[in-house]
């Protein structure tokens, strides 16, 4: 296995889940808020060039509000809010249960062999991160990021049902069509693209965990072991499965215009949407709790096809979102 190459490291963390608009970017905390109890907070870190271990993992310092669950005592005052050092790890094995409760509304409510897709995901270790906090007791996993050939994984009983589940929710009839090349006759030239992540992760680290990403696969163009391998990371395509907010009237004529029919709940979707040649969404069964800010506004599956060559771009404006 190839060893990992260091990765810059990460500015402090400003606790938003961002989006482009002023509208997007309350909607999005007011959905960040709602689903989760832990809220990232300012670092008080002033440093942004952190040394990386010699293991080759990346650290971030950040902080967690743990208000929420955490106690103080009479004589002793809590702010709330915990340190924490994040690091960056290749996924293996023992990474199973925590990648696959990070995937399990990957699909929505569908039943499938998502074991199976885990172990996809964990058998190519060369290209994907997880991200992990530092001498964290659980060993929990906090985000997810990979990417791995339709083509070369066609035959797996996750793949099938993962490739039914997209087609039977497609019902736009000028994408169906390219939907189906994806997942057939230019299946070895597409990454299914997956990032998964808790809400209140830092999202400083999202530029270099998307960095290290596409860095890593075009690392794996030339230092797989075999042909085979290195040309199944030659992706021409990118197919990305996520989730977005949007208004119940936002197909209607006399629904909202603009940015408020969209809320995206991870910042990057809304660069991958604009750069994306073709999209679509569809409704899903599962609904998570929101409030009167959200009521108009129902999850919704979202669908994007990026064209490799856009790639660059989306590095530099998610560098740029986020350090604004």
């Amino acid at each position: 296995m190839m060893p990992r190459k260091p990765a810059r490291h990460c500015r402090p963390a400003r606790g938003l889940p961002l989006s482009f608009s002023p509208f997007a970017r309350s909607m999005a905390r007011i959905a960040s808020n709602n689903k989760v109890t832990h809220k990232v907070q300012n670092s008080r870190f002033p440093g942004n060039n952190l040394p990386s271990s010699s293991d080759g993992r990346m650290e971030n310092h950040g902080q967690i509000d743990k208000s929420e669950d955490s106690s103080s005592s009479d004589d002793e005052e809590f702010d709330g809010t915990v340190q924490a050092n994040f690091e960056f790890f290749d996924p293996k094995p023992s990474d199973f249960h925590g990648v696959k409760v990070l995937l399990q509304t990957y699909l929505d409510d569908k039943q499938w062999d998502l074991s199976g897709f885990v172990d996809v995901i964990l058998g190519q270790p060369t290209v994907g991160t997880v991200v992990k906090i530092e001498n964290d007791e659980d060993d929990g996993i906090y985000s997810i990021v990979t990417a791995v050939n339709l083509g070369r994984y066609k035959d797996p009983e996750c793949m099938v049902d993962l490739k039914e589940f997209l087609l039977k929710a497609c019902h736009q009839k000028d994408v169906v069509s390219k939907l189906s090349l994806f997942l057939g006759d230019q299946a070895n030239d597409v990454g299914l693209l997956v990032s998964q992540r808790v809400v209140n992760l830092p999202p400083q680290l999202l530029p270099h965990l998307y960095d290290a990403l596409f860095d890593e696969v075009s690392w794996a163009t030339e230092d797989e072991p075999t042909e085979e391998l290195r040309k199944s990371f030659c992706f021409k395509f990118y197919l990305i499965i996520s989730k977005i907010y949007k208004h119940k009237n936002a197909d209607k004529q006399k629904g909202p215009s603009g940015d408020q029919t969209i809320v995206y709940i991870k910042a990057e979707d809304e660069i991958f949407h604009e750069l994306s040649s073709w999209s679509f969404s569809f409704p899903l069964l599962t609904q998570l709790v929101r409030t009167d800010e959200l009521k108009d506004y129902r999850l919704t599956g979202l669908v994007m096809a990026i064209d490799a060559s856009k790639i660059p771009i989306f590095r530099q404006k998610l560098h740029s979102l986020i350090d604004e």
